[in-house]
């Protein structure tokens, strides 16, 4: 397929950015070797100060012109058409649909997020296309949202946006070379830099938004518009939630040597209630600002839609089956991913659990094993006490403390809402308390209608949102107000919660 007429243009632009900024350091450069020679040739006298500023700074700014050896990493396992004729079957249907190549590599990453380059060669030219899927992506858009998406991508080969980009990328990598090497040199030298750098960020992330709306427009010709605006609504608020979702449920858990199912896992998270309720609240505060940052590389989501001639309440397919479904061998793919993106040395070697007994077999034993490391401290102690202990948590943290250690107020205070959430976690399990540990929720134990975050009682009533006659009008309720926490783990128990 020929390059669309807006490449041309754009290919002009990014060239003549290039050449200006490289004219603009090699006379500055020159200037400032003139200036000495100058100084020696004509005056017979020579400032050493002044000479090793200029020289130095030449030297800086020409160093920073040379183009650095860019290497390729795979940022995941490679995807291949003999094990993936799916996922295949539908790149190579987008790839006919718009008229354009197949990428010679793609790859699983560890994102939300799909997109294209090109490697290898020199500059762009001679190079190989290279394509990047989001196996969260995957998880969260449907067949047709994934079809739309892998249209856009193919409309930044069909843009040729993938050939300026090279061009852009080395010159921006240069003008950050070349402020950061004289940052320690001269704030003055730096400033036709910086004015030039502002200048160049803004022209090329303007030029990118323009390659976003060349994009969507044609995956909106060859898949639809409904499919893309639905699919990039759901990319905006599920990349919001990726990294707390790592962060605060998945990371910790490999941090102990357990594995749950990622993609699910998110999907869980994604779902719970007070993420949705968080997600939800920043994407309609998006979508009411929609303002055009000059900085951004992509234009607002609501500039988009109306670009396509939609609003971004258009319903979803949702007869339409996952996009992960295309995917074989999904957990296999997980586990090389996590190797691949992340610290793991040897995902292997993780201990596979679902998220559905995440808590029997991960959260319990932690318990347990902090209780019975504070049995002594907890002598005495019922959950009907809880309420004069939650006015005093460092008062307890202390008692748990080893004596003669100083320890900050803080860490006392949250050494006591650990211990004793903890202990009533393992009360409520002893009574039959089903455990439930669901992404993005609270821990919480569930008997019949009622429903516990053992976790959250010390806080709800330290800050008064649960009374002290509520909370031990429960514990009555529910047959624990009388329980000694430091005998939980009698002798003869002990062996009920063993790893």
């Amino acid at each position: 397929m020929e390059a669309s007429p807006s490449m041309t243009s754009r290919a002009v632009l990014a060239i003549g950015l290039m050449v200006g900024f490289y004219l603009l350091a090699l006379v500055i450069a020159g200037v400032l070797l003139f200036i000495p020679y100058a100084e020696w040739a004509y005056a017979q006298r020579l400032h050493l100060k002044i000479a090793l500023f200029c020289v130095l700074g030449a030297g800086i700014i020409l160093w920073s012109l040379v183009p650095r050896i860019d290497r390729f990493n795979a940022p995941g396992p490679a995807l291949t058409a003999a094990e993936q004729p799916k996922l295949f079957e539908a790149l190579e249907e987008v790839a006919r649909r718009t008229n354009e190549r197949m990428p010679a590599e793609v790859y699983l990453t560890l994102e939300v997020n799909a997109w294209v380059t090109e490697r290898g060669g020199w500059m762009g030219l001679g190079s190989r296309r290279v394509m990047g899927l989001g196996l969260p992506l995957l998880r969260v858009l449907k067949i047709s949202e994934l079809q739309a998406v892998l249209a856009h991508e193919f409309g930044h080969f069909y843009g040729g946006d993938t050939k300026l980009g090279p061009w852009i990328y080395k010159t921006r990598a240069a003008i950050g070379r070349t402020l950061e090497g004289l940052s320690q040199h001269s704030e003055w030298l730096q400033f036709p830099f910086l004015a030039y750098g502002k200048m160049f960020l803004r022209v090329t992330h303007a030029i990118s938004r323009q390659q976003e709306y060349s994009a969507d427009a044609l995956a909106a010709r060859t898949v639809g518009a409904a499919p893309l605006v639905t699919a990039l609504k759901t990319i905006s608020a599920a990349g919001l939630a990726f990294d707390p979702y790592l962060s605060q449920e998945f990371f910790p858990l490999l941090s102990q040597g357990y594995r749950a199912p990622l993609a699910d896992g998110f999907a869980q998270f994604l779902a719970a209630t007070p993420i949705s309720a968080a997600v939800d609240e920043a994407v309609q505060r998006d979508l009411a600002e929609g303002q055009v940052d000059p900085y951004d590389t992509h234009p607002p989501l609501r500039d988009r839609a109306a670009a396509l001639g939609l609003t971004v309440d258009v319903a979803r397919a949702d007869q339409d089956f996952p996009a992960l479904s295309l995917l074989a061998n999904s957990d296999l793919l997980e586990s090389k991913l996590l190797a691949a993106a992340t610290t793991v040395l040897d995902a292997d070697q993780l201990k596979v659990v679902g998220w559905q007994e995440l808590g029997e077999r991960v959260y319990l034993p932690n318990w347990v094993a902090l209780v019975r490391k504070h049995q002594s401290g907890l002598q005495g102690i019922t959950p009907a006490s809880f309420p004069e202990w939650a006015k005093d948590l460092s008062g307890f943290g202390a008692r748990l403390a080893e004596k003669g250690r100083l320890v900050p107020r803080e860490e006392l205070s949250q050494s006591a809402l650990a211990t004793l959430g903890s202990a009533l976690a393992v009360a409520l399990k002893k009574r039959g308390w089903e455990l439930r540990a669901v992404p993005g929720e609270p821990l919480s134990f569930v008997s019949g209608d009622r429903n516990l975050i053992p976790f959250s009682v010390l806080t709800r009533l330290n800050e008064g949102v649960l009374s002290e006659g509520d909370w031990r009008r429960e514990c009555t309720e529910i047959g624990i107000a009388d329980v000694n926490l430091g005998s939980l783990l009698s002798a003869e128990e002990k062996s009920e919660f063993s790893e």
